[in-house]
């Protein structure tokens, strides 16, 4: 077997500090920030002159994490994506959460726009989708098993 585990998601953002404070109201533990420049950042992402500030957090139990960053050279391409859910390549995570009523109205002054409505599937999930930060569709689940 290649795949040992998953290590991160990552996403880039505009606003690195108001993305930190989205996803650690959402629960994630912020780990640590640092500049990435130089050779081999150059080299990794294909581009000559990278710089860019990173920060990874980590969900609770330690097994998922997630690489915010925003880069400062070279210049991006396009702006913060607005695209359906349905769009494909278009960043989506999904988190298992206690409410997705209450997570909703916690994460709106962070930015976090409902994308669609809250659904139940049977008796098994409360769902619903917001948008992030960068765009990001986060999924908030709420087992009611």
């Amino acid at each position: 077997m290649s795949v040992k585990r998953m290590d991160h998601a990552g996403i880039v953002v505009e606003d690195l500090q108001a993305a930190i404070a989205f996803f650690v109201e959402l629960g994630l533990e912020l780990e640590g920030q640092a500049t990435v420049e130089g050779d081999a950042a150059d080299k990794l992402i294909g581009e000559e002159g990278v710089r860019a500030d990173i920060a990874m957090l980590k969900t609770p139990d330690g097994h998922s994490r997630v690489e915010l960053s925003t880069f400062h050279a070279p210049a991006a391409t396009k702006g913060v994506t607005t695209e359906p859910v349905n769009t494909p390549g278009i960043p989506r995570l999904a988190f298992v959460i206690d409410s997705v009523d209450e997570n909703v109205e916690r994460l709106r002054p962070h930015g976090a726009e409902l994308v669609g409505e809250i659904v139940e599937f049977g008796e098994v999930y409360r769902y619903g989708y917001v948008r992030g930060p960068g765009g990001v569709i986060v999924g908030l689940v709420e087992e009611l098993t």
